[in-house]
């Protein structure tokens, strides 16, 4: 196997177009703003050795389309780079891609470039672009006192369950969620950062758990890639999502479940 031979196998494959330029070359849409995305997918850091290259690929883009979706936007097009040690075959690496590429596919993200190289486990690093109407773009800076606290689906899922990211909710989302976020390092710590960009705090109610889940997990697990987002009152939020409490004014970050002070203590890689 080398480089070239590989480079050449991908072209060919579904929802890759113009790969093996030095640069690609993306044209954004009239009354568009670009969203700029790049997440790592690292062996013993967030998959086990033993995972199959299928789902790591497809985990790979799902993680950075969760915060596409997060931004209200459409992805567009990815780069990825791909280190793996000199034990992986060429029939892995093509795994890998057939995994990421059937995910590009179904979102309409295309592979158009990247970069191959070795090291002595599995690095993957994936750049995603995706636009959203001019002006448009959630953040998480925009929560107010009385806003209500909203999450898009059930919480403590396993850490290796299958990534879905909620683009078509994103989208709605643009232009009436006044704050959003992507639940990747846990309810208690990502909603500690909404209010902290927000400049407010947050009183949670209730926690929707999914099957088989237990509090503890739903609150400082992670990899749940929910959207976690606030709406005006008296909004009418989307179908399928759970009313779980109401921003408040306070010391900026703070977060109290049912009356008392919640930690901020989700997944921190440098804690």
């Amino acid at each position: 196997m080398n480089e070239l031979a590989l480079v050449d196998r991908l072209r060919k494959m579904r929802g890759v177009s113009g790969i093996g330029d030095d640069c690609a070359v993306f044209r954004p849409r009239t009354g568009e703003d670009l969203l700029l995305k790049t997440d790592q997918l690292i062996e013993g850091v967030h998959f086990p050795k033993s995972m199959r290259p299928e789902t790591i690929g497809e985990r790979a883009l799902a993680r950075a389309l969760s915060d596409i979706a997060a931004g209200g936007g459409d992805p567009r097009c990815c780069l990825v780079a791909l280190a793996v040690p000199r034990t992986k075959s060429e029939r892995w690496i093509l795994a890998f891609f057939r995994g990421l590429l059937s995910l590009g596919t179904k979102t309409g993200t295309v592979l158009v470039g990247g970069d191959l190289a070795h090291d002595d486990k599995v690095h993957s690093s994936v750049m995603v672009v995706g636009a959203v109407r001019r002006g448009k773009a959630l953040t998480r800076a925009g929560a107010r006192p009385g806003d209500q606290l909203y999450v898009s689906g059930r919480l403590g899922k396993p850490w290796d369950r299958k990534i879905v990211p909620r683009l078509a909710l994103g989208r709605k989302l643009s232009g009436k969620a006044t704050a959003c976020i992507d639940l990747s390092d846990g309810l208690s710590l990502d909603l500690h950062r909404l209010c902290k960009e927000s400049r407010v705090a947050a009183q949670v109610d209730d926690i929707p758990i999914v099957g088989g889940g237990n509090l503890e997990r739903a609150l400082h697990g992670g990899e749940d890639y929910e959207l976690l987002f606030t709406l005006p009152p008296r909004s009418k939020p989307p179908a399928g999502t759970t009313l779980i409490g109401t921003i408040v004014a306070g010391t900026p970050g703070t977060v109290w479940l049912k009356g008392r002070k919640l930690p901020p203590r989700g997944y921190d890689h440098f804690a």
